[in-house]
């Protein structure tokens, strides 16, 4: 069990966390949230020993191993599964060892320590893994100084997943992921066998991942049981209850206080009115949770345009003459249109937004705007290009020299950046600080249509809600590319698919891009015959075999096993993929009749109500039954 007591640690003399205590017991998933600056990062630095408490104890059993994500990956020359590999230490100095031992006792040990960590599926494990991050087999052959920064991180997340810590400490594991890579990784976690302390604010990640959520708030630590959705409705209730309480206690005070103040000098009532002042004074305060001030986002409502604002013809577009990354684009965006861009990170999604940003030029064909179009556009990265030494009055004064002072400073207040705020060298500021100060450069003029590339990075749960809320008020068009799936549900109304060089439109929602996710991975796993997954109980094994690594030394792998010998699946796996795989088969088909049923104009003609409630019953069972068939199985092919 993981145990803080008493945890206090300042920064600066401003204490972060102060006798904070809380314990996650061994196998939980626990969620860490709150604001930006509560100290969650912070929590996880504290655990790792990278930060050191002012007081107060953080106690992690000795036969644990602590796993976190290495910020900076340091041979650059290796390929991404060899990064992957040397990221099990005991691996690394086993093999090292079985190439120079002599004695046949300790040769022995070796290979019998190999044998219980699953030294043999190493390799396979590793491969699945990268493949799950979205590097195929070409890619992880590929030395690691071939990718860019995010990419680099995914294979730093791949390392640490594969080390299988017995306590694994992750920080917005999702922020350099694209959706279908979080949908994988969400599969993955559920099932992770260790401890997870988990910092994110994708609400799906942490309702799916976690069963405890663990509130940091003032310097403390509450713990709930459950994911976000239900710490969210624990912290109402609660509130309403002390609320409750606490306007009982008052109206109690009150009562007595209008005893004392009406008899306090009329000498036969003195003493109960001195009897009243004690038991006013007795009176405990209720201590209600703390309802802090939620963030405001808010779009300036643009001018009225004529449809289309943008109309594409036969477009082409890419960065190198003759290598068009998208082709043949025929499209068009209205003043109401509210699209979510789906696929995987390299099919283009950024290209096309780059493309409507005016950022890139067309290689072929015409694209044509409204005359009077202004278009806003955020990207993550443009933090990078903020003046980390100006202020962010200084920096909105830059970009908009002719808005007067007081409109400067009203435009950054409608993206929750205040006097403070407004006032601090942006290099002090959060990182959702600093994307709500993008936000409010983008939109300063006004814009037409709000290009949005991953808008939700280092926004906390709050300011993501407050950003849906301004996109559903914004009169004008909206694109965004986002990894989180509630934002796109909540604030999307159409769905287009980037893929095979192309763009278009999607006809479902999130719940069947997520079916087709599921399917076309089952489609690549019946044709890739390569041999088995691992098996879903080596996770388990594999961390258990690590638990006992210190009587045991450093472990080793032997030579590679080929292909055709390596792990084959249990009969027991194969009859489970099998039985999962026909639930999701003739549920389908039942979805498929039943939608047909309701597509019936007879059923909705002679008052057919109770039939028509009926049908529309079965469906809802059908789809919620065929949903849970569908990630029954992707855990199963996941392994």
């Amino acid at each position: 069990m993981l145990t803080i007591n008493n945890l206090t640690y300042r920064i600066a003399g401003r204490e972060i966390l102060s006798n904070a205590s809380v314990s996650v017991s061994a196998g939980h998933h626990a969620g860490l949230v709150g604001r930006n600056g509560a100290g969650k990062s912070t929590l996880l630095k504290l655990i790792s020993g990278d930060l050191h408490q002012d007081s107060g104890t953080i106690d992690v059993p000795k036969s644990w191993r602590v796993g976190r994500l290495e910020q900076e990956m340091k041979d650059q020359s290796r390929s991404l599964i060899d990064c992957v590999l040397a990221a099990d230490t005991e691996r690394t100095a086993l093999l090292h060892e079985a190439d120079h031992a002599t004695d046949p006792n300790r040769i022995a040990e070796i290979h019998a320590r190999l044998t219980d960590i699953q030294a043999h599926s190493a390799e396979s494990r590793a491969a699945e893994i990268l493949a799950g991050l979205g590097f195929d087999g070409v890619a992880q052959l590929r030395p690691l100084s071939d990718f860019s920064g995010g990419w680099q991180m995914r294979v730093a997340l791949a390392a640490q997943l594969f080390s299988a810590p017995d306590l694994m400490l992750l920080d917005e594991p999702t922020n350099h992921l694209d959706l279908e890579a979080t949908l994988w990784l969400e599969s993955y976690l559920k099932n992770y066998p260790g401890t997870i302390l988990l910092v994110s604010h994708d609400r799906d990640l942490l309702n799916k991942v976690v069963n405890r959520t663990i509130h940091l708030s003032r310097g403390g630590m509450i713990s709930y049981a459950g994911g976000y959705d239900d710490f969210e409705n624990m912290r109402r209730l609660r509130m309403e209850q002390d609320m409750a309480m606490a306007a009982k206690v008052d109206a109690q005070r009150k009562h007595m206080q209008a005893f004392v103040d009406r008899f306090r000098y009329k000498a036969s009532k003195a003493r109960q009115a001195q009897s009243r002042l004690k038991m006013i004074a007795k009176l405990q305060p209720i201590s209600l949770v703390a309802d802090e001030k939620g963030i405001n986002i808010s779009f300036p409502q643009p001018e009225a345009l004529a449809p289309p604002l943008i109309t594409i013809d036969h477009v082409s577009v890419g960065y190198e003459p003759g290598k068009p990354i998208l082709k043949n684009l025929d499209l068009r965006l209205d003043p109401d249109d509210r699209i979510a861009l789906l696929g995987s990170n390299g099919n283009g999604k950024s290209t096309f937004i780059k493309l409507l940003a005016g950022r890139l030029e067309p290689m072929a064909g015409q694209m044509r705007k409204s005359n009077k179009l202004r278009v806003g556009y955020f990207a993550q990265h443009q933090t990078d290009e903020l003046d980390l030494d100006a202020t962010p009055i200084e920096v909105m004064a830059r970009a908009a020299p002719d808005l007067l002072p007081d409109k400067r400073r009203a435009h950054l207040g409608r993206f929750g950046l205040g006097q403070d705020q407004a006032n601090t060298k942006v290099a002090q500021l959060s990182g959702g600080e600093k994307a709500r100060l993008l936000l409010a450069l983008m939109s300063r003029q006004a814009p037409n249509i709000l290009l949005l590339d991953e808008p939700s990075n280092h926004l906390d749960i709050d300011s993501r809600q407050a950003l849906v809320e301004a996109i559903n008020e914004f009169e004008g068009a909206v694109i965004i590319i986002s990894h989180d799936p509630n934002l796109i549900e909540l604030s999307a109304d159409r769905l287009w698919l980037v893929k095979d060089g192309g763009v278009k439109a999607f006809d479902g929602d999130m719940d069947d891009y997520r079916r087709q996710i599921i399917s076309e991975r089952r489609e690549k796993n019946r044709g890739e015959k390569k041999g088995a997954l691992p098996e879903k109980a080596s996770a388990p094994k594999l961390a258990a075999a690590h638990a006992g690594a210190a009587a045991s030394g450093p472990k080793v792998e032997p030579k590679p096993v080929p292909a055709a010998k390596k792990v084959a699946v249990s009969p027991e796996k194969k009859k489970a993929l099998s039985n999962a795989e026909l639930a999701v088969n003739k549920l389908t088909q039942a979805l498929d009749l039943i939608e047909a049923k309701l597509a019936d104009p007879s059923l909705y003609n002679n008052g057919g109500t109770a039939e028509l409630q009926t049908w529309q019953t079965k469906h809802a069972e059908v789809k919620k039954k065929l949903s849970a068939a569908e990630e029954t199985w992707l855990e199963l092919s996941a392994g």
